[in-house]
């Protein structure tokens, strides 16, 4: 039987958003005026020099190309509320995807052809969603200050390595915690968690030839065998040194993050509050006729 998923109508992103999330954001605002800077300056510049460099050297997913990924790219749109970005697929052999909007201009996903051979197509609508999720979270000028501030600690005299190294430890703490949010985002799309944590499953240890036998629940059990470790105090030691340098949180963190929210009377309640606005949206539209 096909599980007919809901468009969240009216959706906000504080209503997905991780605590974690929204701490590390308000930390970042201490330092006022950076935003404002970066979209001053960069902004029309880095936009004119991604959409060039995706025009020349990437295949732009539309109704004409590759129109199965461009339906999914749609769903997602319609079921996060958000208007419709540009998706373009490129060549690489590491599977990634990425976005950008600076100025929500020309906001833009990219999806790497590897990541793509990896996944199903549910799967990579949930790659597209937590992108979209970027967008809704506005993530987008506070993504360049990480790559900014990391360039700086290496163009920076000895006297200035010190604050950039401090601001660059307070901004990647700041990506991970977005990549929670992102990850919520994810879910509100497919509306199945196995589907995201699969995701991250593939991502930690998969290949074409492997994706097909890997073991969900398997991965799941080691997820909480990696919880176990903080039970410790050289475990949770151990556990912090090696994500303080990440740009994402480790796979294993992030699929027991999302197998918790799914199970949250949190995310049903966000759920059901968004199906009440979607039939009160449709009887007007009813009405209306």
């Amino acid at each position: 039987m096909t599980v007919v998923k809901q468009n969240l109508i009216g959706l906000k992103a504080n209503e997905f958003r991780h605590p974690l999330d929204l701490e590390a954001t308000q930390s970042l605002q201490q330092f006022p005026g950076w935003d404002i800077a970066v979209r001053s300056v960069l902004g029309g510049v880095a936009e004119q020099f991604f959409y060039l460099d995706n025009v020349a050297a990437s295949v732009q997913v539309n109704e004409n190309q590759l129109p199965h990924i461009h339906k999914l790219l749609l769903e997602a749109c319609q079921r996060l509320d958000l208007e419709v970005p540009e998706l373009y697929i490129k060549q690489n052999p590491a599977p990634n995807a990425y976005t950008f909007a600076m100025r929500g201009k020309q906001p833009f996903i990219v999806l790497h052809t590897s990541l793509i051979e990896l996944l199903t197509p549910e799967e990579i609508q949930a790659v597209i969603a937590h992108e979209l999720g970027h967008l809704k979270c506005e993530h987008g000028v506070y993504l360049t200050l990480v790559n900014l501030v990391i360039l700086a600690t290496n163009l920076l005299p000895s006297w200035g390595v010190i604050l950039a190294q401090s601001l660059q430890d307070q901004m990647l703490e700041w990506i991970r915690c977005a990549e929670f949010s992102c990850d919520r985002a994810a879910l509100l799309a497919v509306q199945e968690p196995k589907v995201v944590m699969s995701v991250l499953m593939k991502l930690a240890g998969g290949s074409p030839t492997l994706a097909p036998q890997l073991n969900l629940e398997a991965f799941i059990e080691q997820a909480r065998a990696y919880d176990q470790m903080s039970t410790s105090q050289l475990g949770e030691l151990l556990k912090n040194a090696q994500n303080q340098q990440l740009s994402h949180p480790v796979p294993v963190i992030r699929a027991q993050a999302i197998d918790r929210w799914a199970s949250s009377p949190e995310y049903q309640t966000l759920l059901e509050r968004h199906q009440s606005s979607y039939n009160n949206e449709a009887e007007g539209k009813w009405r209306n006729w």
